[in-house]
């Protein structure tokens, strides 16, 4: 893919890092007016759905949010108002414990969720009759979220592509080693790090609160890395022995062989979440998955324009590929 993304950064921001943390600060307008709604899971816990009503003779998309993303995330206002221009319906699916309200349970979510992933695309098919409707039902997956949706079709193969039409996968950290150890590393990548870990650890303190003894308090509070946070909470609330088992066993870049269902996954070349060098060659792929790697784009940045910039490349080129299958 040959798109360029004539950006002008704003000069307060390092170059290299301004397609990533710009975007951030953006308020996409007009704003989106969602209708949540919450489903009641079978193990006790809850998550809540923000839905983007339209007609229902029109293609629905699903999006699942990155790492302590939600509804209101900058990516997921600048693709849910390209669905309502388009007269398309929509959901943004939070993950437990993201949608502004503590989840219940000690487990929270994960890079390699696929069995949450699996049991949501399910309730979703089931309520709105998808496969009897003929409807084209199309999802999206950002970046932690675009790393359990690829696993999952991996996973699932042609059983997959019996349930959606088409997928797409934005900024995925794909390798979660590669990423978690970039992401570690010393220099402007610990401004990301310090941002994730500050939400993460709050949750997770809060979370001891309400489940003593669950959590070595005094570990996670002097968590540095995600490597040591994974280590401390994400690791054994959800059934690993530690983080590089988690990280091993969660990564999706092993499944995308597996997959048969039209996907498109799109990682920008200076992403700062994973390096360029570990990203999938086309011979280690499925024929189903369609690579595409732009230079620029930093972190689901990928602006346009001069400064402010512009949001609207990347809902764009989704809903082409999606058209296109």
């Amino acid at each position: 893919m040959n798109s360029k993304f004539n950006y002008i950064a704003p000069k307060w921001l390092p170059g290299g890092n301004a397609q990533t943390i710009y975007p951030y600060f953006l308020n996409p307008s007009p704003q989106v007016t969602f209708q949540r709604e919450r489903w009641e899971l079978d193990d006790g816990d809850f998550v809540d759905v923000d839905w983007l009503e339209g007609p229902l003779d029109k293609p629905l998309v699903v999006m699942f949010h990155g790492l302590e993303g939600s509804s209101r995330s900058h990516y997921a206002l600048s693709i849910m108002n390209q669905l309502r221009e388009q007269n398309w319906r929509g959901a943004v699916i939070h993950f437990r414990g993201c949608s502004g309200q503590p989840n219940r349970l000690p487990r929270a979510y994960h890079a390699g969720d696929s069995m949450e992933i699996d049991w949501m695309l399910h309730r979703v098919a089931h309520q709105y009759e998808l496969q009897k409707s003929g409807m084209p039902f199309y999802v999206i997956g950002i970046s932690l979220g675009g790393n359990a949706l690829l696993k999952w079709l991996g996973e699932q193969g042609e059983q997959a592509s019996k349930l959606i039409t088409a997928a797409a996968a934005v900024s995925a950290p794909l390798d979660l080693a590669a990423a978690g150890k970039t992401l570690d590393s010393s220099g402007f990548n610990q401004f990301y790090t310090r941002h994730f870990l500050s939400s993460l650890k709050r949750k997770a303190l809060e979370k001891h609160k309400h489940f003593p003894g669950l959590l070595n308090v005094q570990a996670v509070a002097a968590s540095v890395t995600l490597y040591e946070f994974d280590n401390h909470v994400t690791a054994p609330l959800h059934g690993f022995r530690n983080t590089d088992e988690y990280w091993s066993k969660c990564s999706s870049k092993p499944w995308l062989q597996h997959i048969q269902t039209p996907t498109l996954v799109i990682n920008a070349r200076n992403d700062p979440f994973m390096p360029a060098h570990v990203l999938p060659v086309r011979e280690k792929v499925s024929s189903m998955v369609r690579l595409e790697f732009p230079e620029q784009g930093g972190h689901v940045g990928f602006m346009q324009g001069t400064f402010p910039g512009q949001l609207s490349w990347l809902p764009q080129r989704i809903f082409s590929f999606f058209k296109s299958v």
